[in-house]
């Protein structure tokens, strides 16, 4: 369909079993994606981008541990372990991941100050990526979101698009979550509420 696209958000080595930041069974959606890709005619990728000492690492703040919660200028950020760091070979897209018909990738948190879960805005609520300007100029205005973490990246992602005036899918079969301390429930809560439609063909 041609005014269609399917997103995949960050679906690198670092968020799969055995990279920095891994979520369990990341790779097992791989082989879903790639179809859902192949009988996609337009595809967008996000790429988590970070430089070295970004500021939503654990490391950049001494004595802080990974996943605790500090504030930031723009409101509470969580603290990770040092992931997908430019050009590192855990910033890449999984090495089984169709990713060659991508028509855009956005590359989101090389901000050293900010970091950037949505696929639309920084964690600031206000710096744009420009996706959605580039998806209205291509005339399309209903996503599919798949990808990684339910709960943080394609959740935020998916909050925005529909905020945006997309209408919005999150193919949870091909998505897993991280869920810190409860944090997938209270997510898949929040996109219900704002009218993302989930879709679990696997439940039905």
């Amino acid at each position: 369909m041609a005014d269609e696209a399917l997103v995949v958000i960050d679906l690198q080595n670092d968020f799969c079993p055995g990279g920095a930041l891994a979520v369990a069974g990341g790779d097992e959606i791989v082989p879903l994606v790639n179809d859902l890709i192949r009988r996609t005619d337009h595809v967008v990728l996000t790429q988590d981008w970070h430089p070295a000492g970004h500021s939503s690492f654990a490391s950049s703040h001494p004595g802080a541990q990974p996943f605790t919660m500090i504030e930031m200028p723009y409101g509470q950020q969580t603290l990770w372990p040092d992931h997908c760091i430019q050009g590192s070979l855990g910033s890449d897209f999984h090495s089984g991941l169709a990713w060659t018909k991508a028509e855009l990738i956005i590359r989101k948190g090389f901000r050293p100050d900010i970091d950037s879960y949505s696929a639309f805005f920084e964690n600031d609520r206000t710096t744009q990526t420009g996706l959605a300007g580039y998806l209205r100029e291509r005339a399309i205005d209903t996503l599919t979101l798949v990808g990684l973490a339910t709960d943080f990246c394609v959740g935020f992602s998916a909050l925005d698009a529909v905020s945006q005036g997309f209408k919005t899918t999150v193919r949870l079969d091909a998505c897993r979550g991280i869920d810190l301390n409860g944090s997938l429930d209270a997510m898949l809560q929040r996109l219900r509420d704002a009218g993302v439609t989930l879709e679990d063909p696997l439940s039905d």
